[in-house]
């Protein structure tokens, strides 16, 4: 009995291990302890239970602290980073303000700064007789602080300008410094390209168009225009605008910077009061003006390439891949070499020795040859004189030049302006000597009581059935109506000659391409074969 209850008592004791260890891996060492104390029994199994429940309290309430604490951390760092980052965006955003806001210079005080007072019957408002440069600093209607510089004839016209483009104004000044460094930014000349004066005459006339007035639709586009030099331009205008001027006045001040027609057509519509259409006009004008150029230069870019790759390619060959030949030939004592291999040999060695000089010599040329075209009208005239009695290009330069002049003359009578005025815009504006004579000759009959058309008759650069369009409008009285269908039928040639010749042009210059470099390989190879010939001999 006493071995039985022991054996009972053994079994008892690992059923209660194996029945509590998944309850004690829960709540280890205390309930492990506890088990390994206990030796079976009700007693050690309620008070294992009871053990357990209060170490799973205890262990729910230190996961729920846990927990706290961890959410309340989380809390302070997710507050912690909210606070960096406003405070990094604030700083950022100050950083980004006083980029945008120029702010003061160092040592300079926003309270410390005095709104210039100027006395307009006194110094300030003395004019001299040439414009001075002004250096000035205010505050714009954004609150950004601006240094700049300005050209006038006085401190007060200066103020007036600035002030009525709403800035607060603190300081001009101006002296030989000033003058001596800044003068060159505002005496630089510049001169609208077709393209640049489509953009600003369309602008305008949409601005007009939608009540804006003149000086607040420059100010507009001289805001849209990234370019210093047609800014100024358009600053210089509206500064001329404040002051008084014309419009037609203001663009005529800026040294050549608009087309005489341009002017000329402005000062018409602000007779009549229809500059907005006037401005249409000239936005077509220019337009086709435009295209025209880019098809000439479209036209003469592919050829142009071919005859540079023409040249490169038999230099190429003349310099790197003739003296290669050179000592090979040279070994060869009875083998005959032909003349044409001669030539070529020759000529190679000519470059290597010389290609630097002839080079320089043909870079001094072209400079000195676009020099004198630009400066000296005899040499222009001769020249184009040249160019236009040429067999196929002549043509091209001729419809041109009568494209230009009848759609210009034209569009000045449909505006009202006088034939002499209108002859003296079409002198200054093209650039042909030949047709400048022709304008010339028109301006002496118009002064002697003769009509215009006496001047263009019987010359080689001016076609008959333009003459005759111009004599047939003198007589009806319809003469800008007639200008403008010379215009569009010459305008017609110019394309189709124009592309006759890209069609022409493209195929020589390649047959030209290949032929150099044939002859070249030719004169090359030949001696080879006679150099084979006396081998197997």
């Amino acid at each position: 009995m006493g071995i039985f209850k022991g054996v009972k008592k053994i079994v008892g004791f690992i059923l209660n291990i194996f029945r509590y260890f998944f309850i004690g891996l829960k709540f280890f060492p205390t309930s492990l302890a506890h088990m390994f104390s206990s030796v079976g029994g009700k007693n050690s199994e309620d008070r294992l239970l009871i053990e357990a429940k209060k170490n799973e309290s205890a262990t729910q309430k230190r996961i729920e602290e846990e927990r706290n604490k961890i959410l309340k951390e989380s809390e302070k760092r997710t507050q912690k980073q909210l606070d960096n980052y406003l405070s990094n965006t604030e700083n950022l955003l100050d950083k980004d303000d006083g980029k945008r806001k120029n702010k003061l210079p160092k040592n300079v005080k926003e309270e410390d700064l005095t709104e210039l007072v100027i006395d307009f019957k006194g110094e300030d408002a003395v004019k001299s007789e040439k414009k001075q440069v002004y250096e000035y600093f205010i505050k714009d209607k954004e609150g950004n602080y601006k240094k700049g510089y300005f050209n006038a004839f006085s401190k007060a016209e200066v103020y007036s300008y600035l002030k009525s483009e709403g800035n607060t104004i603190y300081n001009i000044k101006t002296s030989k410094w000033i003058n001596l460094t800044h003068s060159g930014d505002f005496n630089r000349k510049y001169k609208y390209k077709n393209k640049h004066l489509i953009f600003f005459v369309s602008m305008l006339s949409t601005y007009l168009k939608a009540g804006i007035t003149l000086a607040d639709a420059v100010k507009i586009i001289s805001r849209q225009i990234k370019n210093k030099n047609q800014k100024r331009v358009l600053n210089d205008i509206i500064y001329d605008l404040s002051i008084g001027f014309s419009f037609s006045e203001a663009m005529d001040r800026r040294d050549g910077a608009f087309p005489p027609i341009l002017i000329n057509m402005v000062k018409t519509a602000e007779l009549t009061g229809e500059l907005p259409d006037t401005l249409d006009d000239m936005e077509e004008y220019f337009t086709e003006i435009e295209a025209t150029r880019k098809a000439m230069v479209t036209a003469m870019m592919y050829p142009t390439i071919i005859f540079v790759v023409a040249l490169g390619v038999g230099t190429f060959i003349m310099l790197y891949v003739v003296p290669k030949f050179v000592d090979i030939y040279n070994t060869m004592d009875n083998a005959q070499i032909p003349f044409i291999t001669t030539v070529i040999l020759n000529f190679s060695d000519f470059l290597q020795k010389y290609v630097l000089y002839i080079g320089l010599v043909v870079l001094i040329f072209l400079m000195l040859s676009i020099y004198l075209y630009k400066n000296v009208k005899p040499f222009r005239k001769v020249l184009q004189n040249i160019f236009m009695r040429l067999p196929v290009f002549g043509n091209i330069i001729i419809y041109n030049e009568v494209t230009n002049f009848t759609k210009t003359f034209g569009s000045l009578l449909h505006h009202n302006v006088y034939i002499t005025d209108s002859m003296d815009i079409l002198n200054k504006i093209t650039s042909n000597e030949i047709y400048k004579e022709l304008i010339y000759n028109a301006i002496i009959n118009i002064s002697k009581g003769k009509s215009v058309s006496l001047a263009f008759k019987d010359q080689w650069a001016f076609p008959v059935p333009a003459y005759e369009m111009i004599v047939t409008g003198e007589k009806t009285g319809q003469l800008p109506e007639m200008m403008e269908k010379v215009a569009n039928y010459y305008q017609d040639l110019h394309k189709n000659s124009v592309t006759r010749v890209k069609t022409f042009i493209e195929p020589v210059l390649i047959i030209m391409l290949t032929a150099m470099v044939g002859v070249i390989v030719l004169s090359i190879v030949v001696p080879m074969f006679s150099m084979y010939s006396q081998i197997q001999a």
